[in-house]
């Protein structure tokens, strides 16, 4: 079947109705920590591929789109959020479980400091208000993966709200226009993890594992100012960047460590939001995109045909391309907020509220962690820019890939190649490479010494270009030979001879004396003729630069 195609135009807010192919719909079973008020009547159309409407008239068709965000990231900590157990990735099922992480009676929550540090940090970087005093509350829901019947978070007063998080989008043909938007934060709130359930379908049967219960996240709540996937996911990636600079979070989303919930809604310039959709637990940016741009192309399909958009939750089925719904919200669940009896207000200091000769062992300093804070991925890509000279977008593809950056500043340090040489190498012929194996900069066969070494030789002039690419080719495959051992086995030094390459030269004019014709009669694009069949004839191994003075030179006498 078909994956769903669509047609839409970010930059203006504006979305064009379009065709679209229709692929089928699966009713899934799965859980909702979030629920949308307003629900309506299901529409017979939800349950029909989308089809086109009947041409509309003019100005009628256009729509803007309102995206908002909830983003969950896995704090990177060694213990959980209320109890000593660790935090490990594919851990034996339920082999990081403590009393409380199992709800057992009696057992109490003990707050994670480094949990609490990681907030105030993440807080600080997307430019909230860090609350001195926050509060913790209990919702309460009931899933066989939630053995307290209740999750621990921090539903009316969080510890960071009022924030932004600016990011940058990259327009046109070659995606060289970058321009700035800027998201607000909500609110940021600490909160637990749930358990895992394991459906087995062969026994019927579900299976509990509750390593990651009580594993501490940061909740981030984004308004909805966003209007397409790729504004999305270029806001998530760039939240992802800021997380892994502070050490906060790994926000690996292969992982499960960055997970996204993203609610979507349609509705005529000038107008009301319309009904807004909930997409669970987007887990790639890529998906999440998609997943985005799906569903507000379904539901400008739906209202154009006389439907009506359900206050539903939905998945992304990422083999069909098309959001399917889990399940309808009948109505407002009642999570029943309370506050959390055995956890006392959260109260964080700055410089000057910090009681004389407090232990900073048991205190949180605001400012002495403001004062700390790591270098931020915006101020990364500014100092590239301005010490390379290099394009803002080839920036952003630094930061954006894992371990890039720190290849492409080794590179540097290595070799006497001109910056914008190693950026044009390492972003085209490098990354280039890496993606057409699918391979990451870590699983790279060639070492950034290995580069510096091939770029070295190409700006001594001891290599041609052309040269340095068969070079590099070879050290992809094989890591036991140097640069210039490969240039000495395969003998692709520059000829240094001039004397010789003049008698090239002058032997190839006389050769083809009508290219010299065209020549001397002014269409100067006939000198490529000559140098390509000067440098066929040294098998790549003079400098076109230096034939084309010589050729020049003769031209001219």
């Amino acid at each position: 079947m078909a994956a769903p195609m669509l047609r839409w135009g970010c930059a203006g807010r504006r979305w064009a109705f379009a065709c679209v192919d229709g692929g089928s719909r699966h009713g899934l079973g799965a859980r909702n920590d979030f629920t949308l008020s307003g629900m309506r009547g299901q529409s017979s159309l939800a349950l029909q591929p989308l089809i086109t409407a009947q041409k509309p008239r003019k100005g009628e068709h256009e729509w803007a789109a309102v995206v908002g965000l909830e983003i969950h990231a896995q704090i990177s900590s060694n213990s959980k959020l209320f109890s000593g157990s660790q935090v490990h990735f594919a851990a034996p099922p339920n082999s990081l479980v403590s009393f409380f992480d199992a709800s057992l009676p009696g057992t109490l929550p003990v707050l994670n400091r480094r949990c609490v540090e990681a907030a105030v940090m993440t807080g600080l970087a997307l430019n909230c208000r860090i609350n001195k005093k926050s509060l913790f509350d209990r919702k309460h829901y009931f899933y066989a993966d939630l053995p307290a019947g209740y999750q621990i978070t921090q539903q009316r007063l969080p510890i960071a709200v009022n924030g932004s998080l600016t990011y940058g989008i990259c327009l046109g043909k070659k995606r060289r226009q970058v321009i700035t938007k800027m998201v607000r934060i909500k609110q940021i709130q600490l909160e637990q993890d749930s358990g895992k359930s394991l459906h087995d379908d062969l026994r019927s049967q579900t299976l509990i594992d509750l390593n990651r219960a009580g594993v501490g996240l940061l909740e981030v709540v984004m308004e909805p100012d966003m209007t397409c996937g790729e504004e999305a996911a270029t806001a998530v990636r760039e939240l992802q960047l800021i997380l892994q600079a502070l050490g906060t979070s790994q926000a690996n989303m292969a992982e499960g460590q960055l997970r996204v919930d993203a609610n979507v809604s349609v509705h005529h310039p000038g107008e009301p939001f319309g009904v807004r959709t909930e997409v669970k637990n987007l887990n790639s940016a890529r998906f999440l995109a998609k997943a985005i741009d799906y569903e507000i192309q379904r539901q400008i399909n739906e209202l154009e045909n006389g439907g009506e958009i359900l206050n539903e939750t939905r998945s992304f089925d990422s083999t069909l391309g098309c959001t399917v719904p889990m399940r309808d919200k009948e109505g407002k669940q009642d999570y029943r907020f309370m506050p959390e009896p055995n956890l006392p207000p959260l109260v964080l200091y700055d410089a000057a509220s910090l009681p004389a000769g407090a232990d900073s062992r048991q205190v949180i300093n605001i400012d002495y962690i403001r004062e700390r804070l790591p270098e931020l991925p915006s101020v990364t890509r500014e100092k590239l820019i301005e010490q390379y000279g290099m394009l803002p977008e080839h920036s952003f593809t630094l930061l954006n890939e894992a371990g890039l950056l720190e290849f492409f500043q080794n590179v540097i340090k290595e070799t006497r190649a001109e910056p914008k040489v190693v950026t044009s190498w390492v972003l085209n012929i490098f990354l280039g490479y890496l993606k057409q194996q699918s391979l990451a900069v870590s699983e790279s066969p060639i070492t950034p010494s290995a580069l510096a070494e091939l770029l070295t030789l190409l700006d001594g002039k001891v290599i041609s270009s052309s040269a340095a690419k068969q070079v590099f080719e070879e050290l992809w495959k094989s890591k036991s030979k140097t640069a210039a051992q490969i240039v000495s086995e395969k003998k692709l030094e520059l000829m240094q001879d001039l004397e010789a390459l003049e008698q090239l030269c002058q032997a190839i004019m006389e050769g083809h004396p009508q290219v010299v014709m065209d020549l001397k009669k002014g269409n100067l694009k006939a000198i490529n003729k000559l140098i390509g069949l000067v440098r066929k004839a040294t098998l790549d191994r003079a400098d076109p630069t230096v034939i084309k003075k010589i050729l020049e030179e003769k031209l001219s006498s």
